[in-house]
């Protein structure tokens, strides 16, 4: 099999896998049904992946990083504290809509991930979440927000934004940096100072 045909491949697996994930959840999801849905037999899915737990990695991992990409762009620009959040809540809502049904699984379905995975990617969603906490806590010794416990406004903020899957329609109304936009000007009004 060329290279590029594996490549596919395996892209086909994780791209089926996604949606099984997503309406079965990970724990109700067999390597055995991931197979028939693909047409193809077991024995074949695993000469393109080890384990189940290898396909919920590499979409966690891969979520993950695309969110840390998106958060290093927004903080090399150097705005102004509240204007950094608010672009950080536009591009979160640009990553969770990217994909849909990804974005499910990574938030859904993480806790199953086991040993060092799970460990390096609490690490990663830690420090994601480290972020958020920083721009809120210089956006308060910069007046920009009111006194607020920072940490319980940024895990408020992501917790808000985490739950656009249940609820976002590729077909809807609005863009993604449009629903981006609105939910910044939603969550950022409750933390602002009013002066």
């Amino acid at each position: 099999m060329l290279i590029n045909e594996k490549a596919s491949r395996k892209h086909q697996i994780e791209s089926e896998a996604t949606q099984m994930f997503r309406s079965k959840g990970y724990a109700g999801s067999s390597m055995r049904d991931l197979a028939a849905n693909l047409g193809i037999e077991a024995a074949s899915l695993y000469s393109h992946v080890k384990s189940k737990e290898e396909i919920l990695q590499k979409i966690c991992f891969r979520i993950a990083q695309n969110f840390l990409e998106v958060l290093q762009k927004v903080l090399a620009d150097k705005k102004r504290p509240i204007e950094s959040l608010r672009e950080a809540i536009i591009m979160h809502c640009l990553v969770m809509t990217r994909d849909v049904s990804a974005s499910a699984v990574f938030w859904n379905e993480w806790k199953h991930l086991s040993g060092k995975s799970k460990e390096e990617f609490i690490q990663m969603k830690t420090k994601y979440e480290d972020v958020f906490i920083s721009l809120i806590s210089e956006g308060i010794n910069s007046g920009e927000i009111r006194s607020i416990d920072s940490k319980f406004a940024a895990l408020t903020i992501l917790s808000s934004l985490n739950c656009i899957h249940t609820w976002y329609k590729p077909d809807g109304n609005l863009a993604p940096r449009q629903v981006g936009e609105e939910l910044a000007g939603m969550l950022l009004s409750g933390i602002q100072n009013k002066k």
